[in-house]
């Protein structure tokens, strides 16, 4: 298997000497590779340093931590830094103090002895510590399983009824025949081009007036309706034979029958596509729960992420953790459904 892999991957056009669309082809691959991932590498590897390493310039890719060594007479650990002697020895002393651009070190082998060194002969010599109470703490000190859980709960109700929503609409804008139909599609796909915050203030005043301000409620139902979701799976519908509908009604089946037992199942890629997608934006979604939850008990992920960040003070380690924590559902949900994606997308676009 990795002979053939390794087969794949060196192919060349040029036979056995490389061709210049060969070079071009990996270097595009390459540089594609390193903008796809490498902020999501970064992210993850900022996540494991503690506030002073982010805040070291220039920045590490990795999160290095200063080794340290305990040398008898002294009290603490001293830091270790690799100096270069005026012979041209490297040798790796423990620093007792620094005395302007003077440090006093000490072989930790040796601490009988002090050696004075100049600070731009050294280096601090460092290994890699992985910060793991920026992912411990949260959960002890902050309510980061309500905000979890209030997540969870808003993505999987909106997503359920969006699906049911948005199928229902799209079964009676393909398969139902009636006066006003291509203009009541055009009018769905113009909602496209209102953004969420032109209607936020009437949308407010809707969800003050029905008293579902402060509930998680008031969250979901303003959102389930989507305009994408009920072109895309009009789309699909349309590449569904009218005569299986035809023939469920010759055999007395209910329209309800009919859209339960044929039109779903047959929208099965289609609608994973869909619930990828709504999955993404309820649990990315910060705006609007930010608007109608003030209180701490229903804050969603999103929302009480923001509770890090303080007036004068912002704790990026948590941050950076809990944001690598909120990427994993929607991953997952990615991995389980992503061989519906393409299937789905090119089946909208077939008529």
């Amino acid at each position: 298997m990795t002979g053939t892999m390794g087969q794949f991957l060196l192919r060349r056009r040029g036979g056995l000497g490389w061709h210049w669309t060969d070079i071009f082809t990996w270097v595009w691959l390459v540089a594609g590779l390193i903008l796809m991932f490498g902020p999501a590498f970064w992210l993850v590897s900022s996540s494991f340093k503690s506030p002073a390493q982010l805040a070291e310039f220039p920045p590490s890719l990795l999160p290095y931590v200063s080794r340290t060594a305990v040398v008898p007479g002294y009290e603490k650990p001293l830091p270790l830094f690799v100096v270069k002697m005026e012979n041209g020895e490297t040798r790796e002393l423990a620093e007792i103090r620094r005395i302007g651009i003077v440090g006093q070190m000490v072989d930790p082998a040796k601490p009988g002895e002090t050696i004075r060194v100049n600070i731009q002969n050294r280096t601090p010599a460092r290994e890699i510590g992985l910060a793991m109470a920026n992912y411990t703490e949260p959960f002890v000190q902050f309510d980061f399983l309500r905000y979890l859980s209030n997540s969870v709960f808003v993505t999987v109700v909106a997503t359920l009824i969006t699906l049911v929503t948005n199928s229902m609409a799209a079964f009676a804008l393909s398969k139902y025949q009636f006066r006003g139909r291509s203009a009541v599609m055009l009018l769905i796909l113009a909602t496209l081009m209102v953004p969420l915050s032109v209607i936020l203030v009437p949308l407010y005043s809707i969800i003050s007036t029905v008293g579902l301000f402060n509930s998680l409620w008031g969250v979901i139902l303003p959102t389930v309706a989507t305009p994408t979701g009920v072109f895309m799976l009009r789309q699909y519908m349309l590449t569904i034979p009218d005569e299986l509908i035809d023939a469920a009604r010759m055999d007395k089946a209910s329209e309800w029958q009919i859209y339960w037992r044929i039109i779903l199942p047959l929208t099965a890629p289609a609608l994973a596509v869909l619930a990828i997608f709504s999955v993404v934006w309820r649990w990315n979604d910060f705006l609007w729960p930010l608007i109608v939850l003030s209180r701490k008990e229903v804050y969603t992920l999103q929302v009480g992420l923001n509770t890090y960040a303080g007036e004068l003070n912002v704790q990026w380690h948590y941050i950076l953790a809990m944001t690598v924590v909120t990427m994993i559902p929607v991953v997952l949900v990615f991995v389980f459904l992503q061989r519906f994606i393409t299937t789905g997308i090119a089946g909208s676009g077939l008529k």
